[in-house]
This record gives C-alpha cells, sequence and structure tokens, in this order.
C-alpha cells in the first residue's frame, strides 16, 4: 500500500509517498481502508520534530474508513462498518490499522470525510466548550482564528451553548465565514488592535479566551479577560509563548492559565463516544457546519502542509484515498 512517512525531521519535503507493506489487525484491532485523513498543526510539529517521533514513521492522527478486518478479540464491529478515529498515528495511508476502543462507529447520515474532518477539530472544539471552560448562557468568549477548522466549529458550539462570541480574523473573507458561524463580533486583527478592542466591545473583559495561536497572541489574550477568567491556550501556529511569571496571573486579576490536549479528553472510551456521537447527531440533523476547505491525494500531503503552514486555511483540510 502507500503511505506518507518521515525518515528525518524537515520541511514539507520529509514527507515521503512510499510504498510499504499493508498492516494486519492484532487481536483487539481493527484493520480500515482509509477514505480520508485529517491534516492538522500537531502533524507539521510531528514532521519537524518539535514533537519527536521513533522515525521512520507515517504521520496522520485521524480519519475514516471501512472496516476491512477485525482481530478474533474484537466485539461491536465488523468488515463494511464505517468508523472514525483520532490519535491513532498512521492515518496518512491507504489502510491503517487501531485499537477497536478508539474506534467510533459513523452513523447513516455523515459522510465519511465529514467524519473524518470533526474527530480531532471537531472534538476539540467540543470539549473547549463544554469541559475547559463549560459555557454558558451569559458568558462572553473570545476565540482567535474563527474561520479556522477549529474556530469555525467552536463558534458554532458557543452559540449552542448560549455564549456571545467575539473572534479574531485576518481578511474580511474570513470574517464573513466567521459570521456565518454566528460570531457575535468579528475583529480584524490586521487592522486594529484586538484588545482593545476587546474593552470596548465588553464591561471588563471576556470570561475565557481560546487561544489557538501562541506567541503572536498570548499576552494580548491576558489583557482581555476580565477579573478571574481563563485563558485557554490550546495550540501554538505562530510559534511558542515566552515564559511566563506566574506572578502577572494575581497582577492581572486572579486569571486562569490552562493548556489543554484532546487525548486527555477522550482517553475514556464513554468520553470519546459521547463527544464523537454529539458532533455526528449535529451534523446528521444539519445542525453543525463543517466547512472542508480543500483535499489532496496522498501524493501532494507536502502541498497540504505547506498550505496549512501558511494560514491560508479557512476549514478543514483532508487527504483522501478513496471515495469518501
Amino acid at each position: 500500500m502507500r503511505a506518507v512517512q518521515v525518515f528525518e525531521p524537515g520541511g514539507p519535503d520529509a514527507l515521503q509517498v512510499e510504498e510499504i507493506d499493508e498492516p494486519r489487525p492484532g487481536s483487539d484491532q481493527l484493520a480500515v481502508r482509509v477514505g480520508a485523513a485529517g491534516v492538522n498543526f500537531i502533524d507539521i510539529y510531528q514532521r519537524t520534530g518539535k514533537y519527536p517521533l521513533e522515525l521512520p514513521a507515517v504521520l496522520g492522527l485521524e480519519g475514516a474508513g471501512e472496516v476491512t478486518a477485525v482481530g478474533d478479540q474484537v466485539d461491536g464491529f465488523e468488515p463494511g462498518d464505517r468508523v472514525a478515529w483520532s490519535g491513532e498515528l498512521g492515518s496518512y495511508a491507504e489502510h491503517h490499522v487501531l485499537p477497536a476502543e478508539r474506534a467510533v462507529r459513523v452513523p447513516d447520515g455523515v459522510e465519511t470525510a465529514t467524519a473524518a474532518a470533526v474527530m480531532l477539530q471537531g472534538m476539540t472544539a467540543h470539549y473547549l466548550a463544554s469541559s475547559t471552560f463549560p459555557l454558558q448562557e451569559g458568558h462572553t468568549a473570545l476565540v482567535h482564528a474563527g474561520a479556522g477548522g477549529v474556530g469555525h466549529l467552536l463558534i458554532q458550539i458557543a452559540k449552542r451553548r448560549g455564549a456571545r462570541v467575539i473572534t479574531t480574523v485576518s481578511t474580511e473573507e474570513k470574517a464573513e465565514l466567521a459570521r456565518s458561524g454566528g460570531a457575535d463580533e468579528v475583529i480584524r486583527y490586521t487592522e486594529t488592535d484586538f484588545s482593545e478592542a476587546v474593552a470596548e466591545l465588553t464591561d471588563g473583559g471576556v470570561d475565557v479566551v481560546y487561544d489557538s495561536v501562541g506567541a503572536d497572541t498570548f499576552q494580548r489574550s491576558l489583557n482581555c479577560l476580565r477579573p478571574r477568567g481563563y485563558l485557554v491556550l490550546f495550540g501554538a501556529s505562530s510559534g511558542p509563548v515566552d515564559e511566563l511569571d506566574p506572578q502577572v496571573l494575581n497582577q492581572k486579576g486572579s486569571l486562569f492559565l490552562t493548556r489543554p490536549s484532546l487525548f486527555h479528553y477522550v482517553a475514556e472510551r464513554d468520553e470519546l463516544t459521547w463527544r464523537a456521537g454529539e458532533l455526528f447527531d449535529w451534523i446528521a440533523a444539519s445542525e453543525l457546519e463543517v466547512r472542508i476547505d480543500r483535499t489532496w491525494p496522498l501524493a501532494d500531503a507536502a502541498e497540504a502542509h505547506r498550505y496549512l503552514e501558511g494560514r491560508q486555511s479557512k476549514g478543514k483540510l483532508l487527504l483522501k484515498t478513496g471515495d469518501a
């Protein structure tokens, strides 16, 4: 089968499409014909060595496809079932094996590509809004990168939970996309200091900032918070933040700072199936818009990484290997 491998850390050209042996499932695993694999910033961190891997490695932590074989100790799945997953390295390939307990069934009414598109970004938005800082009616949230894959979904889920949402974007095109997701206020950070704009739009700051940008936004994100507000730093697309003296959190109003990861919010199967199940229910009912920006064949994985690193994304990016 074909798979996208990294043999040594580097730029996008470190991604090499190779012919390798098709994997076989172990006793507690599923073998899946991959229909689509998600492209995410964590893949870039692994490719560059920021998050070291044992090399060579096949990249890709999320995807969806059709079960082709099951291990002899697997219950609840059989060949022909459609499943999706996240957190299981090796998805940039035509075939993949993963533990059955980490797979979720894709219901009728949800396309395979759409399922692949929400397993990481969708569940991230879900845990941020419902668990890390559980939004409620009356809360105001600042969501950075509101036109991106997570941002667009996070805005929609935040509005479902009754929150007022302010978001930042770079262009008018992205502003329109953020508004289409339900954002109440959109700040063009290329034209306006977003912390000053938030001060004008709120009475004392927001309850929570969801920040996936990192270095470029972190300090000003702290300035946007009301006393005892939460800064939820869940990414670093612009680079890592500078070191922080915890005393700053006191000086700015007894603030909270957390750096969560999806993998800690889906570690238990019940939590995994709850999050994925709610997303799939909303999608099937046309209550959650999943915007797939671009797709590429496996052979063009390097182009997908360049596009994402250039911060051009306006939704989910996928590699497709079949008719997903």
